[in-house]
């Protein structure tokens, strides 16, 4: 047989997200199959749970009532009070549902092992319906931006657009010169205020790095879970990978408890002014 004719199999794990099916211009990638799967079984959960609230909490309700305050009580403890950590809870809350129940689809029987064939460059690629969703970095890089601009309007909604504009273009210090110098006989400000002024410009880039930090420690953490249990899998197919099955259910909690408090501590800082989140 000519060298022509030999056809590569490849199974393993993709960095990216894989393409399932093609609508016109819009591609369909299994991780986002498996959000909106997340998304169901958020809908039906709320669904279920609202339907079977008592007014005197029973067995589960009871259960989930617990773990609901001490929530609250733990995010008091940043925030500071509970009427802030009542606004924040529909952002914070979701965000904390979604992350976790996208972890512990993505580590399902089937999930990751159940797909097709498909021909790419003379080579044979296996190709999952589904995989966790926060094992893309695209999601979790979506999750970090819509974090990130809802903190700002945080800041501009509690603390007013001019000085949450000011937190990272100081136009302020810049302003006050004239007042310093020709009212007060300061004249340090010729020198201080510029040096403020660029110094306020790294808040920038904190937004920048904090998107970064946020999406990539999300995505890596989930990414390697999965190459270790099919890397696990592939070496011992029956009772070997369990334990490492337990550990990943631990390890996706942790961070979506990691993504959903930075989150709550993010908001919190923008709803102080400047001075007051230092």
């Amino acid at each position: 047989m000519g060298e022509a004719n030999i056809q590569q199999t490849h199974q393993g794990m993709s960095i990216a997200a894989e393409p399932i099916y093609q609508i016109k211009d819009f591609t369909i990638v299994n991780s986002l199959l498996t959000a909106w799967l997340a998304v169901l079984v958020i809908v039906v959960l709320a669904i279920s749970i609202r339907s079977k609230i008592a007014l005197v909490p029973q067995g589960f309700q009871n259960l989930m009532e617990a773990v609901l305050e001490g929530a609250l009580n733990f995010a008091d403890s940043i925030t500071g009070s509970r009427e802030k950590t009542l606004k924040f809870a529909p952002i914070v809350l979701p965000l904390f549902l979604f992350i976790l129940i996208n972890n512990w689809l993505g580590i399902l029987p089937g999930v990751g092992s159940i797909g097709f064939w498909s021909q790419e460059d003379g080579v044979t690629l296996f190709v999952p319906f589904f995989r966790s969703g926060m094992a893309d970095l695209n999601m979790t890089l979506a999750l970090a931006i819509m974090v990130v601009v809802a903190t700002h309007i945080v800041g501009i909604v509690w603390t007013g657009a001019w000085k949450h504009i000011n937190r990272f273009i100081p136009i302020n210090l810049i302003l006050e010169i004239p007042r310093k110098i020709f009212k007060e006989r300061d004249f340090t400000v010729l020198f201080v205020n510029p040096i403020k002024f660029f110094v306020g410009l790294v808040e920038v880039v904190g937004e920048l790095a904090k998107t970064a930090s946020l999406s990539l420690r999300l995505f890596g953490n989930v990414l390697a879970g999965e190459i270790l249990l099919g890397v696990m899998a592939s070496i011992f197919a029956y009772f070997t990978p369990i334990p490492f099955l337990f550990l990943e259910l631990f390890v996706g909690l942790i961070q979506a408890l990691i993504f959903s408090i930075l989150t709550l501590v993010f908001l919190n800082m923008m709803s102080h002014g400047h001075e007051e989140a230092h």
